[in-house]
């Protein structure tokens, strides 16, 4: 049920909950995301994806974004973070929450993938409770057959979770000192981070930005 599937969630290494603590070694990779998600057959793949990044503004964009295209007549699935009040704030389509009964079923399709994964890799490399829960959501809105997702970044961008997309546009917000324990203490380093969501072929859209 949702409680359990909530619980099972909590059980990973929430770096949200854990500043100052960095995922992002040298060695660090999202292999065992890929690897999670092939043996769930590729659902990150399913939808045209937009992928926003940057230190401010990226959940309004975000937001903003998926509005549009659900009046316009797309089928969209919004993924933000962090919530207010429950996890199923982070997981929308068309601008309703997952119910607790589906984020409950998706736990359960992706919970033996998840088990299989972690078995294959030491403690470091285990998934984290973002990760987890982006596979989640890829799942869900594979299972509802939307049309696009559009998908904040949590953390910085080449290392997040949700950097296993290949999206067909990218935005990148006003960028500025942020989560500097992990990302980096110049602006440089952190514009790195960000703009590790750029993919070959995809479209870019970036704010004005300081011009360091």
């Amino acid at each position: 049920n949702y409680s359990q599937a909530e619980k099972y969630l909590h059980s990973f290494i929430d770096y949200e909950k854990i500043p100052g603590i960095s995922y992002a070694s040298p060695d660090y990779s999202l292999r065992h995301v890929e690897e999670l998600l092939h043996r769930m057959g590729d659902p990150h793949l399913a939808a045209r994806t937009i992928h926003i990044a940057g230190t401010k503004g990226k959940g309004s964009v975000a937001a903003m974004i998926a509005q549009v295209l659900s009046v316009s007549g797309y089928k969209t699935g919004l993924y933000t973070s962090p919530h207010l009040h429950t996890l199923r704030e982070r997981i929308r389509v068309d601008g309703g929450l997952i119910s607790q009964a589906e984020f409950a079923a998706a736990m359960a399709e992706v919970k033996p993938h998840i088990e299989a994964i972690n078995t294959s890799y030491d403690q470091a490399k285990q998934l984290t409770f973002f990760e987890a829960l982006t596979v989640l959501a890829f799942a869900y809105f594979k299972k509802k057959q939307i049309d696009f997702q559009v998908l904040e970044v949590g953390l910085g961008g080449r290392l997040d979770a949700t950097n296993v997309a290949k999206p067909e546009l990218c935005i990148i917000t006003p960028i500025s000192l942020d989560h500097t324990e992990v990302l980096g203490d110049s602006l440089t380093k952190i514009a790195h981070e960000k703009a590790g969501i750029i993919k070959p072929g995809c479209w870019v859209v970036l704010s004005p930005q300081p011009e360091e």
